[in-house]
């Protein structure tokens, strides 16, 4: 009989968000007349931009025609779409970021998991807590996650973010060869500062560690403080990775498509202690393992970049941004403590006083039909603390407000129910 690969079983028996998904379904199909308000899982709601529907359109037609049609495109992205991102997202921030050093994928969750076929399987992970889990996971998958114990696997090195610090990630006492940073940070809502970042990225330099950057919510941030990208950091392109998606700028959740930036300035070593090109390894590993993501969804993200897609994006993201203001106003208000929903569609909430994540998610789902993600599937410091999101409508959002703060239970308490000890 084949064998498995034993780090498999080193994961939590389910992914946090199908679990979630799993527990709302047995609770609707329990109580059908209820109308449950999601909050949790990061998807969006309003449909693609005008500019990019049209554009889809267009490239759909292409394939139609024989003198137009697009079989298998280069496997870094089309050249019409990585012009376009070097141009916007970076040189006219007066960073300089070359197409070459770009590679279009069908989303940041895929890179940030896949990053790790060209570094070394022994190589030690630092990760922020609480933390995406895709991080964690992918590493345990890889062999370098180790045994569970509790939230943590023994091989990672945890930097926790809590109250106390701000949110803030400090610099770890141990040195770790691969560190993970998320700003906007998925789950808390808070960003790190240029001077927060220039604090990694000098120590990254002077340790030798490489920064996987998960910049997926950047076109949320309003803080002029914030910077949009790590390489405004002095010397990042010499450390840091940059994974950014269309996901959540421009609402290409079913679509997929985002990118990756490997500056030619990263460098690696072999066994041998010879310097190595990562941006050649990752092109190396794309075009192996990868065929390049579709031209459809290409000539939409490209269409993003127009003065009309521009606009159309940014009311979008405006209309996130004002449920995530609405909701930290509101819920300060009914006396929560309340982070996020500044830089980040992300509210990052604390428990009432005596209950975990999962009790008041319970707490939550059963006694106001409201769904969020509990602050402990991020990760030990996640415990005591769940994640609420912006993306649901205006009203949907304003009626999930008006159900926390007036405390009118919608339905039998839960208080019977097994899984709201859990």
């Amino acid at each position: 009989m084949t064998r498995v690969n034993d780090n498999f079983l080193l994961l939590p028996e389910s992914y946090l968000f199908s679990e979630v998904a799993r527990r709302v379904k047995d609770f609707q199909e329990k109580n059908p007349d209820v109308k449950v308000i999601r909050m949790g899982i990061g998807d969006v709601t309003r449909p693609l931009c005008k500019a990019a529907i049209e554009a889809m359109h267009r490239a759909v037609e292409d394939e139609a025609d024989t003198a137009t049609f697009h079989g298998y495109g280069p496997e870094q992205g089309y050249a019409f779409l990585r012009d376009k991102i070097a141009e916007f997202d970076y040189n006219k921030r007066g960073i300089d970021i070359l197409p070459d050093e770009i590679f279009i994928g069908d989303g940041a969750k895929s890179d940030l998991g896949n990053f790790f076929d060209i570094l070394s399987q022994d190589s030690t992970v630092a990760v922020t807590d609480p933390v995406y889990p895709v991080y964690v996971d992918t590493n345990v998958m890889g062999g370098r996650g180790g045994q569970r114990s509790g939230e943590h696997h023994e091989g990672i090195i945890y930097i926790p973010i809590n109250k106390a610090n701000g949110y803030t990630p400090q610099l770890p006492a141990q040195r770790p060869d691969v560190i993970y940073l998320c700003s906007p940070n998925n789950p808390t809502g808070t960003a790190m500062t240029r001077s927060d970042l220039k604090i990694w990225v000098d120590y990254a330099r002077k340790e030798g560690s490489i920064i996987l950057f998960d910049s997926a919510y950047e076109a949320y941030i309003h803080s002029d403080v914030v910077p949009h990208s790590i390489y405004e950091i002095e010397g990042a392109k010499e450390v840091a990775v940059e994974f950014r998606s269309f996901s959540k700028t421009a609402g290409f959740t079913g679509v997929r498509c985002g990118y990756t930036v490997v500056p030619f300035a990263l460098k690696g070593r072999d066994s041998k202690r010879e310097e190595v090109s990562l941006n050649h390894l990752w092109n190396r590993r794309q075009c192996t393992k990868f065929n390049g993501a579709s031209y459809i969804s290409q000539r939409a993200a490209e269409a993003v970049y127009s003065k009309e897609g521009r606009k159309q994006i940014e009311e979008t993201i405006e209309y996130y941004m004002k449920n995530a203001r609405m909701m930290r106003k509101s819920l300060r208000e009914a006396g929560y403590d309340v982070i996020g929903g500044i830089d980040s569609p992300y509210i990052w909430l604390k428990t009432p006083e005596g209950m975990t994540s999962w009790e008041f998610f319970h707490f939550l789902l059963y006694e106001h039909g409201i769904v969020g993600t509990p602050g402990s599937g991020f990760g030990a410091e996640g415990e005591g603390y769940l994640r609420l999101t912006a993306f649901n409508t205006h009203e949907a959002t304003e009626e999930a407000l008006s159900r926390m703060h007036n405390e009118q239970f919608i339905i039998e308490s839960c208080e019977n129910e097994p899984e709201c000890h859990l």
